[in-house]
C-alpha cells in the first residue's frame, strides 16, 4: 500500500518488541481496575444478565479489533488508526483520530496514577499521595525514555500477574460452585434464577450494564500502535488479535458468570470489587488485601500503556505533519536506540497537568477534562470502522496479498458495528449520568474537527497561491 501525502523525514523507530511482548499486551491491555473494581456497578444495575451485558459489549469490541487487525496487519504503522483513518478519509480524520486519542490517554493518565496512588497512601501512610503520583510517573517516564523492549518487559509481567489472578480466581470460583471446596456446597443455579430472577431489571438492565462496562474493553488498540516496533509487524499484530479477543472475552464474560453464580447479585454494589466479595464468600484468608494489590499492579500497567501509546502516536501526528516536527527526534543508535524521547516528554509533560488537575480539581475542571474524553472512545472506534469500509476494497485492489487477517462478513458487520456504537451514544445520551460525558466529548470532537478542517483549508488555499504564482 502506498501512501502519498507528504511526510517530513523522521528517524525509524526500534524494533525491539517480541511477540510474547504484544500477546501479552493485548491481553493485559484492557484487563484493569475497570474488571476488577468496576465490574460491581453494572451487576448492581444489570443482576446475572450482567453476562449478556459483557457479551455485547465485547463482541462490539472484538469486531471493531478485527477491523483494526485487518488494516494493521496489511499496513503497520505505529499511528495505527490515526494513520489508517487519514489514508481511507482525508487529512482530517487523521488528525482528529490522532489527537482525541492522545488526549484520552493522557487524561486516563491521570486517574490511573491518583487512583494507583491512593492504594500505596493506604500501605504507607507517612507517604503522600503526590509523592506516590511522582514516584511512578518517574519510574514510567525513565522506563519508556528507554529502549523499548523494557516497556515491553514491564507490561508483560504486569499483564502476566493479572492474567494469573483471573485465572486463579476462574479456578477457586468453579470449585465452590461446585462445592469442593472446604466448607462449602455445590451452589447450583439458585443465584441465577433468584432474586427477581436472570433479568431481575429486564432489557433495560442489560442495556444499562452495557453503557456501564462497554468502556473497559478500551486499551486494545494499543496492540496495533505497538506492533510497528516489531521485527514482523503484520504477523504479529495478526496473532496477538486473533488471541486476545478471544481470551479477554473469555475472561471477562467467564468471571462475570463466576461472580453472578457464586453470589446473589443482590450482595454486589457499586464502587466495592466484586472479586473481594466472592473471594471471602469461599474463604480466601485477606481477599481484600491480595485484590489491592491485583488492582494496583492493573492501575501501573494502564499507566505505563497509555504513556507509551500516546507518546507513539503524537510521534505518528509529527511524521505526517499534524504536530511540532521537534517531536520527532528519535533516540540513537546502541541498546537504548530508536526511542521517541521528545515525543514521551511531551506526554507524560501534560500527563503530569492532568495529575495536577486532578489533585487540585477532581471535582470542576479535572471532571470537566474526564467528561470531554468519557465517549472518545466510542467516537475512535466509529473512525475505525468508517476507514475499514473504504480501505478494504483499496487494499483487496493494490494488495491482495497483504490481507493476512480478513473482516468476517463484511461489509455487513461492519455496518452492524457502527449502528452499534452509534446506538450505544443514543442510550448514553438518554441516561442521565452518562448525558454529560456524551455532550462534552461532542465538543472536544467538534472543536478537534474545527482545527482539522481549518488546517486543510489553509493548506489548500496556500497550494492553490502557489500554483497562481507559478503560473
Amino acid at each position: 500500500m502506498h501512501d502519498s501525502s507528504p511526510t517530513p523525514q523522521s528517524e525509524p523507530l526500534a524494533h525491539g518488541l517480541k511477540q510474547r511482548h504484544l500477546t501479552m499486551l493485548g491481553l493485559g491491555g484492557v484487563i484493569g481496575a475497570g474488571l476488577f473494581v468496576g465490574s460491581g456497578a453494572g451487576i448492581a444495575v444489570a443482576g446475572p444478565a450482567i453476562v449478556v451485558s459483557y457479551l455485547i459489549a465485547g463482541a462490539l469490541a472484538m469486531l471493531v479489533m478485527r477491523m483494526l487487525g485487518e488494516m494493521s496487519s496489511a499496513m503497520p504503522a505505529s499511528g495505527s488508526f490515526s494513520v489508517h483513518a487519514e489514508r481511507a478519509l482525508g487529512r482530517w480524520a487523521g488528525f482528529s483520530a490522532g489527537w482525541l486519542y492522545w488526549f484520552l490517554l493522557v487524561v486516563v493518565l491521570a486517574v490511573e496514577a491518583t487512583a494507583a496512588a491512593q492504594i500505596a497512601h493506604g500501605w504507607v501512610p507517612a507517604v503522600e499521595p503526590w509523592a506516590w503520583v511522582l514516584v511512578f510517573m518517574v519510574v514510567f517516564t525513565a522506563a519508556n525514555l528507554t529502549a523499548v523492549k523494557n516497556f515491553g518487559e514491564f507490561e508483560f509481567w504486569f499483564a502476566a500477574l493479572k492474567v494469573s489472578a483471573i485465572v486463579a480466581f476462574l479456578v477457586l470460583g468453579l470449585l465452590a460452585v461446585f462445592g469442593v471446596l472446604p466448607d462449602t456446597d455445590p451452589v447450583g443455579l439458585t443465584n441465577l434464577t433468584g432474586q427477581g430472577g436472570f433479568l431481575p431489571n429486564g432489557w433495560d438492565g442489560v442495556v444499562s450494564g452495557v453503557l456501564t462496562v462497554v468502556f473497559a474493553f478500551g486499551g486494545l488498540e494499543v496492540v496495533t500502535i505497538a506492533a510497528a516496533e516489531t521485527d514482523d509487524p503484520a504477523r504479529a499484530v495478526g496473532r496477538a488479535v486473533r488471541s486476545a479477543v478471544v481470551r479477554i472475552l473469555f475472561f471477562y464474560v467467564g468471571s462475570m458468570l463466576v461472580i453472578v453464580t457464586v453470589l446473589p447479585w443482590t450482595a454486589q454494589q457499586a464502587g466495592l470489587s466484586p472479586y473481594v466479595k466472592v473471594l471471602d464468600a469461599i474463604g480466601v484468608p485477606s481477599a481484600g488485601q491480595i485484590m489491592n494489590i491485583v488492582v494496583f499492579v492493573a492501575l501501573l500497567s494502564a499507566l505505563n500503556a497509555n504513556l507509551y501509546g500516546s507518546s507513539r502516536m503524537i510521534f505518528s501526528l509529527a511524521e505526517r505533519g499534524e504536530a511540532p516536527r521537534g517531536l520527532l527526534k528519535v533516540s540513537g543508535s546502541g541498546r537504548d536506540g530508536g526511542v521517541p524521547r521528545r515525543a514521551v516528554l511531551a506526554s507524560v509533560a501534560f500527563g503530569f497537568v492532568s495529575v495536577l488537575l486532578n489533585l487540585r480539581w477532581p471535582d470542576s475542571v479535572f471532571l470537566y477534562m474526564l467528561n470531554s474524553v468519557g465517549a472518545v472512545l466510542l467516537f475512535v472506534w466509529a473512525l475505525i470502522a468508517a476507514s475499514q469500509l473504504r480501505l478494504r476494497a483499496r487494499i483487496e485492489r493494490e494488495a491482495p496479498g497483504a490481507l493476512t487477517l480478513k473482516m468476517w462478513c463484511f461489509p455487513y458487520l461492519t455496518w452492524l458495528t457502527l449502528a452499534g456504537l452509534l446506538g450505544v451514544l443514543v442510550l448514553m445520551l438518554t441516561d442521565d449520568t452518562a448525558r454529560p460525558q456524551v455532550l462534552w466529548s461532542a465538543g472536544a470532537t467538534g472543536l478537534v474537527l474545527l482545527v482539522a478542517v481549518g488546517r486543510e483549508f489553509r493548506d489548500r488555499r496556500a497550494v492553490g497561491r502557489g500554483v497562481s504564482a507559478h503560473k
